[in-house]
C-alpha cells in the first residue's frame, strides 16, 4: 500500500501531539516523546560514566578540597528548597526517582549542569565567577530547573524526530548507541565547554532563570546576587557572543532585564534569610 506525503505528515502530527505533556512545574505543554524511566535510566548510566573519566575532587582541604565542600552546601540548601516548593505546590510526588547526587569537577570549564534525577555537576573553573554562596545557588538552582522542567527531555524527543523518526529511546540505542548518546549529552549540557550558557533555547533559559531564582530565595540567599553574576558572565564573554538573533541564547543583557522584572516578587514571596 501507497502512502503519501501528506498521509506521512499527518500520522506525523498525531504523534507529537500525543507525545505532548504538561510539566507540573512550568505549566507549559511541551514534547515528551521518552519516558520519565528511561530518561532516569540513561541519566544514570551516562552520570556514572562521565563520574569514572572525569576528575572528581571529593570534600576536603586544599583548594579544590574546599570548593567541593562549598558546592556540596549549597546544593544541599537548594535541594531542600526544591523539595519545599514542589511540597506547597502538592506535587511533591513529581520527585518520586530523584537520587540526588552533587559532584564537584576539578576543571578550568566554565560550565555546571543537572541531569534528570538530581545529578548535580560543578566545575571549579566557574567559582571564580560565582565568587560567592548566593551565586553558586542561582547557577545551582538555574541548572536544577532544567531538569526538574524536563527541558532536556524536550530536547532529547525533538532529537529522537529528527535523527529517528521518532522512534523510541530504547530503540534508538539499541539501534546507534553512540549517536543516541551523544544526542542525550548535548541535550543535558554534559561535557559541552559552556554548559551554562550554551545548551539550551531562550524560553528554555528564562524559566530556568525564573524557578532557579525562586529555589535560590527559598534556600535563603539572597536572589539579587544573579544580576551581579550574570554582569561577571557578561564580562567575561566580552565581545565573543554573538547577537542574540544569531543564538539560542538570550543576550546577557535581556537576562539581566528579565531577572530584575521579577527580583521583587521573588523577594518579597520567597526570600527568607538563614542565619
Amino acid at each position: 500500500m501507497l502512502i503519501n506525503k501528506q498521509s506521512i505528515v499527518s500520522l506525523f502530527s498525531v504523534a507529537i501531539l500525543l507525545g505532548c505533556s504538561s510539566n507540573s512545574l512550568t505549566h507549559r505543554s511541551q514534547l515528551s516523546l521518552v519516558s520519565d524511566a528511561e530518561v532516569l535510566s540513561t541519566a544514570s548510566t551516562q552520570y556514572k560514566q562521565f563520574i569514572s573519566t572525569n576528575s572528581v575532587v571529593s570534600p576536603g582541604k586544599g583548594a579544590a578540597g574546599k570548593d567541593a565542600v562549598l558546592v556540596d552546601k549549597v546544593s544541599k540548601r537548594i535541594i531542600a528548597a526544591v523539595k519545599k516548593y514542589y511540597t506547597d505546590i502538592n506535587q511533591i510526588e513529581q520527585l518520586n526517582g530523584y537520587e540526588w547526587e552533587v559532584k564537584t569537577v576539578n576543571s578550568k570549564e566554565v560550565n555546571a549542569w543537572c541531569m534528570p534525577g538530581g545529578k548535580i555537576v560543578v566545575y571549579t573553573g566557574i567559582l571564580p565567577i560565582t565568587q560567592n554562596e548566593a551565586a553558586l545557588a542561582v547557577v545551582i538552582g538555574h541548572e536544577v530547573t532544567h531538569a526538574l522542567a524536563k527541558h532536556g527531555n524536550e530536547r532529547m524527543s525533538q532529537g529522537l524526530i529528527q535523527q529517528f523518526g521518532g522512534q523510541a529511546l530504547s530503540m534508538a540505542l539499541a539501534n546507534k548507541p553512540q549517536e543516541t548518546q551523544a544526542m542525550f549529552t548535548t541535550a543535558y549540557g554534559v561535557g559541552t565547554q559552556y554548559g551554562v550558557m550554551l545548551p539550551f533555547g531562550r524560553r528554555d533559559e528564562y524559566e530556568a532563570d525564573r524557578f532557579g531564582l525562586i529555589f535560590t530565595a527559598l534556600a535563603g540567599y539572597d536572589p539579587r546576587e544573579a544580576i551581579s553574576f550574570w554582569q561577571r558572565m557578561q564580562q567575561q564573554g566580552g565581545n565573543q557572543k554573538p547577537p542574540e538573533f544569531l543564538s539560542t541564547h538570550p543576550s546577557d543583557a535581556n537576562r539581566i532585564a528579565q531577572l530584575q522584572s521579577i527580583m521583587d516578587e521573588t523577594m518579597t514571596k520567597y526570600y527568607k534569610p538563614q542565619r
